[in-house]
């Protein structure tokens, strides 16, 4: 692994895993803990990973339009989804690992 990579890693992994926190703690300051565990479990979204074909992971490939619930369609329901409020964490979670997924595809 070159510096690039470990680097790439980083941020991808910190973009998931750290700015979730600090978007729960100042947009659902009253329940920040359990916006930033929900917003973490939008990771789950990667078990569409687990379709692709012929390899799960690939580097070098964009996830953004290309695995099912990384798809732009996929996106329209995660905002309407911000529209309810009980949905609305969920929503916010999976909108955010959209866009740390996208800044991948400039990266490749």
């Amino acid at each position: 692994m070159d510096w690039f990579q470990i680097i790439r890693f980083i941020i991808h992994y910190g973009l998931h895993f750290i700015v979730p926190g600090i978007i729960a703690f100042v947009f659902f300051r009253n329940n920040w803990k359990k916006a930033w565990l929900i917003m973490i479990a939008t990771v789950l979204v990667d078990l569409d990973h687990l379709l692709a074909y012929p390899d799960i992971f690939v580097a070098e490939r964009c996830s953004i339009n290309f695995h099912p619930l990384h798809t732009y369609y996929a996106m329209i329901v995660y905002l309407v989804m911000a529209y309810f409020p009980k949905l609305r964490i969920l929503a916010v979670g999976l909108l955010f690992h959209m866009i740390t997924d996208s800044i991948d595809c400039f990266w490749i």
